[in-house]
């Protein structure tokens, strides 16, 4: 029979997440994370399919979440108004807790092609959600579309924002800045005049002749 090991779970993670910074995803076994936490393989397959899902396993069905959010907000808010007040539920649903976790377990991602490519896949599937949840409250498929790419570009800004601060700056502070920004940018009509330089299409070569 076996014992109860009492914080297994945690400590496989931290494991896991040490030997991926040390050496590489790829490179590392479940038997190295095994010893490394001092548990067993067994262990190990108890709670996690795959070393991938150290990583991912305890994300939260962010495509869900977003879908429930967005069926559930008052009808008379419109796609911009349900997004931006959800960006403090969001923000606490998947990234609570230690800000030098996400920050380690973002470089290992980063390094890694198939993680980046599973990254992109959740991105992707959160995007299509939002995209479908808007059109079922009646939003026209173009403004959905925008709205869901505009979120999650919004997102992924924020959240390199916050991992290269350490956490200084709360996320969904950082969530509302960006969103407010490329508000701005959008809607501003003074924004290009004032804060872009005039771009020459003069070439360089005939320019200098006329000097």
């Amino acid at each position: 029979m076996s014992r109860w090991q009492p914080n297994a779970r945690q400590r496989l993670q931290s494991a896991a997440l040490e030997l991926f910074s040390e050496q590489g995803f790829a490179e590392t076994t479940v038997p190295q994370i095994t010893a490394r936490a001092g548990l067993t393989t067994r262990t190990f397959f108890r709670y996690f399919s795959d070393k991938r899902e150290v990583l991912f396993g305890d994300d939260v069905d962010m495509p869900g979440l977003a879908a429930r959010i967005i069926a559930e907000a008052p009808a008379e808010l419109g796609p911009l108004q349900v997004i931006q007040g959800s960006l403090e539920a969001v923000a606490e649903a998947q990234f609570a807790g230690d800000v030098q976790r996400f920050i380690a377990r973002k470089a290992v991602i980063d390094r890694d092609e198939s993680l980046r490519a599973r990254e992109m896949q959740k991105l992707a599937a959160l995007s299509d959600a939002i995209n479908t949840g808007f059109q079922r409250r009646g939003v026209d498929a173009l403004t959905s579309a925008l709205v869901a790419h505009t979120t999650v570009t919004v997102f992924g800004i924020s959240i390199g924002r916050w991992l290269a601060t350490k956490g200084a700056t709360p996320l969904p502070e950082l969530l509302h800045d960006t969103l407010d920004a490329l508000h701005t940018i959008m809607v501003d009509p003074a924004w290009p005049a004032e804060q872009l330089a005039p771009v020459s299409t003069a070439r360089p070569d005939v320019a200098a002749q006329h000097d």
